[in-house]
């Protein structure tokens, strides 16, 4: 009988080419595959712990009630995810990394601002990533641990952004995905065996509040999303796979948040403070649920080594991204060990509040103006006039939300002074600096027409 060979679609030994200058990238990926990448992406404890902000947004506003939290996420994921999905779909339909697609826009040397920015902030993310997962892991097991932890995090997510195609093919699809799964599951029914608050019981006033920053954490995956999509087998399967896996993960690990959250304040003294990931340690068999979760936070720092890596290639295409890899994952182990991130975490979201309007400029650019006719090459011309929508995008942005930076923050309040504006409460950073870079980019790609 004569043999059959396996398609190349089942080939795990098929990955990603050594430099950008290598042409066309592999097709392979399925919507099942983008699933379980993105799906795995938004099952993390950073999700657990953003909740309580869900449920109490505003220092000045009172907590919002269950129903309130509950529909925030459900609002927040579904816009949210709808952006993810869509930032997903020009990395099919061209094949080119999230970078490169700005060439389109702002030229070859033009995107080279935007990727220096994402460069910083996916080497901060890792970091911080890296540092999560040691601190939990030592708390799980041995303080004195940790910087074992740290450095085999390290190296295994160097390994991982070594083979990034055949990670999510094998290991996230067949093995993590199904492993994080149960473990959510036997954490939800122990959350909702405990005693729970009513689902009125509490207030509306921080709706909106609330929902930005459901909408924050998918929206700060927009600068990576093209890096895997390229490699998708269609389009649709693209935009499927980010806005269904993320947002799958995303309504589960908000929502688990959330009423671990609400459960175990019932039990506090009055005054006490709760912590989540303390309180699900407390459950029968919670440390193992929390070991899985520890460990499936390394697909997190796998794709900010990755995709610092396809970013670096963009200013220089002939780069060998598996030299790249070592060179990010050894640079982000060795920043854990010796700085303590944590105390950049609302820099490192300084950063990410750039991408939102600069993706709602490059939507309509792409979108609307250009009809999908882009060019990627490294002779694209750099068209200008479009970095007022996104400077437009980004001051509405911080005009709505300074962030958490004091020296920032004090200088854009002091903005808000001079303009006699106030933010009411109902405002969303993310969704008006999109609204606004899309309107000013229509109108300026109207107004060049003319």
């Amino acid at each position: 009988m004569a043999a059959t060979s396996a398609p190349p679609s089942a080939d795990l030994s098929i990955d990603v080419p050594r430099t950008l200058a290598e042409a066309p990238p592999p097709r392979l990926l399925t919507v099942w595959d983008q699933g379980a990448l993105w799906g795995n992406l938004g099952i993390s404890l950073l999700l657990l712990v953003s909740a309580t902000f869900v449920l109490a947004p505003d220092p000045g506003l009172p907590p919002l009630s269950l129903l309130a939290a509950f529909v925030a996420i459900g609002v927040g994921s579904i816009i949210g995810n709808l952006l993810l999905g869509l930032s997903a779909v020009p990395g099919a339909e061209t094949g080119a990394p999230a970078m490169v697609l700005l060439r389109g826009m702002l030229g070859w040397r033009g995107s080279w601002v935007p990727t220096a920015l994402n460069i910083l902030q996916n080497v901060g993310w890792a970091t911080f990533e890296v540092i999560i997962i040691a601190e939990s892991a030592a708390h799980l097991t041995r303080p004195g641990l940790r910087p074992f932890f740290i450095v085999a995090a390290g190296a295994i997510a160097t390994l991982m952004a070594i083979r990034p195609l055949g990670v999510v093919r094998g290991v996230l699809k067949k093995v993590a995905v199904w492993a994080v799964l149960a473990s959510t599951a036997y954490l939800f029914v122990r959350v909702l065996s405990q005693p729970l608050p009513s689902l009125t019981q509490g207030s509306w006033a921080g709706f909106w509040k609330g929902t930005d920053i459901v909408i924050a954490l998918p929206a700060s995956w927009i600068p990576l999303a093209a890096d895997y999509s390229r490699h998708s087998r269609s389009n649709r399967a693209a935009f499927a796979g980010a806005f269904g896996g993320y947002g799958l993960a995303q309504l589960l690990f908000f929502s688990l948040g959330v009423l671990a959250y609400s459960a175990f304040a019932l039990q506090a003294p009055p005054g006490g403070q709760v912590d989540v990931i303390t309180s699900i340690l407390a459950v029968p068999v919670g440390g193992l649920a929390l070991m899985i979760l520890v460990f499936d936070e390394l697909d997190e720092v796998f794709a900010n080594i990755y995709s610092t890596v396809v970013s670096t290639q963009n200013i220089e295409p002939r780069l060998d991204r598996r030299v790249l890899a070592v060179v990010v994952g050894v640079v982000a182990t060795v920043l854990a060990l010796v700085l303590d991130i944590r105390n950049y975490e609302s820099f490192l979201l300084l950063l990410g509040s750039v991408f939102l309007p600069l993706f709602g400029a490059f939507a309509v650019d792409y979108f609307v103006l250009r009809r999908r006719h882009w060019d990627t090459s490294e002779s694209a011309r750099p068209r200008w006039e479009m970095l007022v929508p996104w400077l437009l995008g980004f001051v509405t942005y911080q005009l709505v939300n300074p962030g958490g930076v004091s020296w920032w923050a004090r200088f854009w309040v002091a903005r808000q002074h001079n303009l006699h504006l106030t933010v009411p409460t109902w405002a969303s950073a993310s969704i008006l600096s999109v609204v606004v870079a899309a309107a000013a980019a229509l109108a300026v790609g109207r107004l060049r027409k003319r």
